[in-house]
């Protein structure tokens, strides 16, 4: 299914290419065996320990419960102090964090979109999408989107928790839902939507050393968003945002 304004949810841009600039550090690859390794029972007590902010989906109907919204949830104003969604009325949707348990250690699943889309092509992201009326609930979206996408059969993500609720500019509130899945695993991408399916090591997610902030003019406005580049990626904005919650739910 498309996922129309999800996207990296700093802004509309198609690409950040420029990323890094000579003036703006490297990340330090070859330090990662300094991050303390987290196993998956850590994941699960450390989810279970912490009550993530903005419990269900947004709704709000007018610019004083937007507002509210924002200062109990992550999101693109967390850079950009006065930032308000393009609409008071949040949209509701939901991502996967998959968490894949190999024995080597723990890394995050994420897509690239396919560079057809008219919405945030080419952008990395994780499977997800909006909430649909026959979801239940935030995992059920989750979920399905993530089987719709990837081909992931649900049975297979064993659910472990969820990060706070992330809003976007482009108004969206995104309910992060966190997942172990032990590999080996089966895909089976939507080639029209995605391009590929990467992982990245949890212990480089872990690193703040590659968690930047950059920031760029979009439709005239300067706008900070957190960007982690991994082996000539660019992670960035909403998606960035959560990886940089995740970090901090799991190292504190």
């Amino acid at each position: 299914m498309a996922r129309p304004g999800l996207g990296s949810g700093a802004a509309e841009c198609s690409s950040i290419s420029a990323i890094p600039a000579a003036n703006e550090r490297k990340p330090l690859h070859h330090q990662r065996e300094r991050v303390p390794e987290v196993t998956p029972d850590q994941v699960i007590a450390r989810l279970a320990e912490r009550d993530p902010g903005r419990r269900g989906f947004g709704g709000a109907t007018d610019a004083a419960e937007a507002a509210a919204l924002r200062q109990a949830t992550r999101g693109d104003h967390d850079l950009n102090p006065g930032m308000t969604p393009a609409s008071p009325a949040l949209r509701p949707a939901a991502v996967l964090v998959p968490l894949i348990d190999r024995d080597e250690g723990l890394s995050v699943l994420l897509t690239q979109r396919t560079s057809h889309l008219t919405a945030h092509a080419g952008q990395i992201s994780f499977p997800g999408g909006r909430m649909e009326e026959e979801d239940p609930d935030a995992v059920a979206t989750a979920l399905r989107e993530t089987e719709e996408e990837v081909g992931l059969p649900r049975d297979r993500v064993r659910v472990v928790g969820r990060l706070d609720t992330y809003v976007t500019g482009t108004g969206f509130e995104i309910t992060p839902i966190v997942g172990l899945v032990r590999a080996p695993y089966p895909l089976a991408i939507d080639s029209f939507e995605v391009a590929e399916a990467f992982e990245v090591p949890l212990d480089y997610v872990l690193d703040r050393r590659n968690h930047r902030q950059v920031t760029r003019e979009f439709d005239s406005r300067s706008r900070t968003f957190y960007v982690l580049p991994y082996q000539g990626r660019n992670i960035w904005g909403a998606t960035a945002g959560m990886l940089v919650n995740l970090a901090e739910v799991l190292t504190g």
